[in-house]
């Protein structure tokens, strides 16, 4: 795809993005499509997706992420968003191997993040050494993180 028309897509996600932080979810939809209508980026269909999960459209947010991986195997945050959309959909088991291979994407930013949601899985499911070895790798990718942290203190508090 030329440079230009992936810098005019891309332009608009971010607009979308924008939109959809502060809350005009249909107006991030309509960014978000006309991203894609410029030049299908994985960005754009995965962050449409993001914004059916704000209405609770799950499975669309699904199908969204997987067009995104069809467009780019490499950028991770799809796979990741797969994940956290199938444990709002009670289905846990089949999110482990998403954030699994979140964590294996080239291309990703915020890293950590896909251990960050499968410590919280393996939290909820009290597989304690499981949920601490995920949030260690939370603060050794993003030192300080309040919410591995937290999650971790809790865990070793649980152990001792």
């Amino acid at each position: 795809m030329p440079d230009e028309a992936r810098s005019r897509a891309l332009n608009l996600c971010e607009e979308g993005t924008r939109a959809l932080l502060t809350g005009d979810v249909e107006e991030a939809i309509d960014l978000f499509t006309a991203s894609l209508k410029v030049a299908p980026t994985a960005e754009s269909y995965t962050f449409r997706g993001w914004a059916y999960s704000f209405l609770g459209r799950y499975e669309d947010a699904i199908a969204e992420c997987h067009k995104a991986i069809a467009t780019d195997p490499s950028f991770g945050n799809p796979y990741n968003d797969i994940g956290s959309y199938l444990v709002h959909l009670g289905r846990p088991d089949e999110a482990i191997e998403w954030f699994e291979k979140a964590k294996r994407a080239e291309r990703y930013e915020p890293r950590h993040f896909p251990y960050l949601n499968l410590g919280r899985l393996y939290f909820a499911r009290g597989q304690i050494a499981d949920a601490m070895r995920e949030f260690e790798e939370v603060l050794r990718l993003n030192p300080g993180d309040p919410l591995a942290r937290v999650f971790l203190e809790r865990l070793r508090y649980t152990v001792n």
